[in-house]
């Protein structure tokens, strides 16, 4: 039988449930996860491995009206994974207000096939589930529409059947042992910004930028030194808290979470550091790796 490959991507508004689909579907928490909106900032590879079939799963923040060059290279980083998709996964919420304009214009120009995948279903009653799934079969006419919980994995493996279905013959975009395009250091940068999304309210979480400086190795303890970017003075006492408090709580959280990803015992050191409008300045996103 001929080996499939094929990229597959994610998209749809911001808290629509595309990351926790995608650790559903990849089976290893690739993504950050949280209540809050906008957590997915990078476009992040998920990579699932079978002998006949390889699929890159495209993880990629939530469409939005960008009001920073930040934004916009998110927006960027969206556009680049439907101009790459095979088959586009369009993942909207049972509670969205049919107002996904945003997200339609970006696939007006795209050929590649769509399924509609309606997330939170559990949420929902079967009369609005079922006026849902009409509204997408007229508005988009896609290959397919799902009626899913990306959460509690209700019709993920159909969603995986009809991925696997439909990828194109193609050999191994990536060695057969990789799991993501991404490195260790991207992994614990983000673990850290999960707890900053967790742990501080208002637009502290979003002013937000985490940078691994140092990632050492070892066999039994990895040292991670990492600095909390954030844009004002006032910021920077609300990330350390009084005496510390607060960034000894991030600390310890995401010091579970690293040890639990990497197996190993963590030493983490943070620092917080004032970079003013950080998120409107090009330089400094093009070296905290945006594109």
């Amino acid at each position: 039988m001929a080996h499939k490959a094929g990229f597959v991507s994610i998209i749809g508004k911001p808290n629509a449930g595309k990351s926790t689909l995608m650790n559903a579907l990849v089976g290893e928490k690739m993504s950050i996860i949280t209540p809050k909106a906008q957590t997915t900032r990078h476009r992040i590879l998920g990579i699932v491995n079978e002998d006949d079939y390889q699929i890159v799963f495209s993880d990629t923040p939530g469409v939005i009206k960008p009001h920073y060059a930040l934004h916009e290279s998110m927006m960027h980083q969206v556009d680049g994974s439907i101009v790459d998709a095979d088959l586009i996964l369009l993942v909207t919420d049972i509670y969205e207000e049919y107002d996904e304009t945003d997200v339609l214009k970006k696939l007006e120009g795209s050929s590649a096939p769509v399924a509609v995948l309606i997330n939170k279903v559990d949420q929902s009653d079967e009369e609005t589930v079922k006026a849902k799934v009409e509204f997408w079969e007229e508005k988009l006419k896609p290959k397919a529409v799902f009626a899913i919980s990306a959460l509690k994995d209700y019709n993920v493996l159909a969603v995986m059947n009809f991925v696997i279905e439909h990828l194109p013959e193609h050999p191994a975009y990536y060695e057969k042992d990789a799991l993501t395009d991404r490195n260790d250091r991207f992994f614990a940068s983000e673990m850290i910004r999960a707890q900053i999304l967790k742990q501080y309210k208002k637009e502290i979480p979003y002013s937000t930028e985490v940078i691994v400086t140092a990632f050492v190795e070892g066999e039994t303890l990895h040292r991670i030194s990492a600095e909390i970017i954030v844009e004002r003075d006032s910021q920077k006492n609300i990330i350390i808290g009084k005496g510390g408090e607060m960034l000894k709580i991030v600390g310890t959280y995401a010091r579970r979470d690293m040890e639990e990803f990497f197996q190993r015992k963590i030493f983490l050191e943070m620092f917080v550091k004032v970079i003013p409008d950080w998120r409107s300045k090009k330089n400094y996103l093009k070296k905290f790796g945006y594109e």
